[in-house]
């Protein structure tokens, strides 16, 4: 894995995590959204520079060698 690649799946990893907390409260959910903004914009541009846009395939393949409970293949 090139760290281009690394830095990407890594970028969304934190969305992931950061989407969960925001939303675990439904009541809550909408005061946190805006929140989400800097995760996106970070897991965006990583992907971009690792050449991974529109490459759902690889990049979800790096995802879960680094996190492999998120695919459902790692239990």
């Amino acid at each position: 894995m090139r760290n281009e690649e690394l830095a990407a799946a890594q970028a969304y990893v934190r969305l992931l995590e950061a989407t969960r907390a925001a939303l675990s409260d439904p009541g809550d959910g909408p005061l946190y959204l805006p929140l989400l903004t800097s995760p996106m914009e970070e897991a965006d541009g990583a992907l971009r520079r690792a050449g991974l846009s529109g490459n759902e395939t690889r990049f979800f393949e790096l995802v879960s060698s680094l996190q492999p409970s998120l695919t459902g293949s790692g239990h």
